[in-house]
């Protein structure tokens, strides 16, 4: 199975072909729209986007690790992730398959 990345290229290309918009508009949409998810994730910690899914911010404590090579223990510290969890619509498409 082939692994294929979908990029910012990609996006700003389906919108210019779909849509007809130029690609520097397109491009331009596409960098817009993640910025605006960014900064929302930030100020929130939550982003939910209607039919799409939820953005979520989650706070990981400090632990243990273990590189399974050399068996040498490290402390990984606390950070934040961002999860994702899709809508029941998209859950439902899917399975569909």
């Amino acid at each position: 199975m082939l692994k294929k990345n979908l990029t910012r290229k990609d996006l700003s290309n389906k919108i210019y072909q779909n849509i007809g918009f130029s690609k520097n508009f397109s491009s331009t949409i596409v960098h817009n729209f993640f910025d605006i998810i960014i900064s929302m994730i930030i100020k929130s910690n939550k982003v939910k986007i209607s039919d799409f899914g939820t953005f979520k911010v989650l706070n990981k404590n400090e632990r243990i690790g273990r590189n399974p090579k050399t068996k040498v223990e490290v402390i990984i510290s606390s950070r934040k992730t961002v999860n994702f969890k899709p809508s029941q619509k998209i859950k439902n498409k899917l399975n569909k398959l």
